[in-house]
């Protein structure tokens, strides 16, 4: 029988806490008495990442894994969504926050039938980012382009968030452009179909060093996203 629950997180070069995340996560889920699986979205990993994905999917029956081939966060996290995810909820993550608490209070919304879409905002007012400045300040800066670009009218698109999948899965199959700019085109477009979107605050502590450098990712990021507001605005 499926899972009720698919937790979807893309995983690049994280051998140092791969292992220790999971297992952590599995922990902090057991009091919810869930349905669920943990699908993890390998992506172009040089480490030993694939392998000790494996090594839990193989000692955890609600681990799976998959390897996308490229370092594409987004296309790992599409496929992810689209492909391989069970759930009749997603719930997408990131493997150095695994947020047990964000999961809960996304769900209740979730099964409370109000909302189709639960973000966790790492800028909303009570929201705690820890983050090193210049991961905060990018932060801002990017949501801003993206308000004066597309009309954004949240305050963050990538990272925690969590979904009904009959609903989104049509967004996620329309999304155009991938890796860093997924997660960005996948919440405006929700937003622009007129779906029913909550933002929650969150608190963001990193446990290691991002695994793509900040300066090298911003090249791609202005690529994307330039493509993205050719689609969104001339397409439509």
């Amino acid at each position: 029988m499926d899972p009720r629950i698919s937790i979807v997180i893309p995983v690049y070069n994280e051998e140092a806490i791969l292992h220790a995340a999971v297992v952590d996560l599995r922990e902090r889920l057991r009091p919810f008495d869930w349905s669920y699986e943990i699908v993890l979205a390998e992506n172009g990993s040089r480490d030993r990442t694939v392998e000790i994905a494996a090594e839990l999917a193989a000692k955890y029956p609600e681990v799976r894994f998959f390897s996308f081939g490229e370092p594409n966060y987004g296309g790992a996290l599409r496929r992810g969504i689209v492909e391989e995810a069970r759930g009749e909820i997603i719930i997408c993550d990131e493997i150095d926050l695994c947020d047990a608490d964000f999961h809960r209070r996304a769900v209740e919304r979730l099964d409370a039938g109000s909302v189709d879409m639960v973000i966790g905002s790492k800028l909303l007012d009570g929201s705690a980012d820890e983050r090193p400045l210049a991961r905060h300040a990018a932060s801002i800066f990017y949501n801003g382009l993206l308000r004066v670009t597309l009309g954004f009218q949240g305050t963050d698109t990538h990272g925690l968030k969590a979904f009904t999948r009959r609903t989104l899965l049509p967004i996620a199959r329309a999304c155009v452009v991938e890796k860093d700019v997924f997660a960005s085109e996948f919440v405006i477009r929700a937003y622009r179909a007129g779906l029913s979107i909550e933002e929650i605050p969150v608190r963001v502590k990193e446990k290691r060093p991002p695994s793509i450098n900040l300066v090298k990712r911003v090249p791609n990021v202005l690529k994307s996203l330039a493509k993205l507001t050719w689609a969104i605005r001339i397409k439509g």
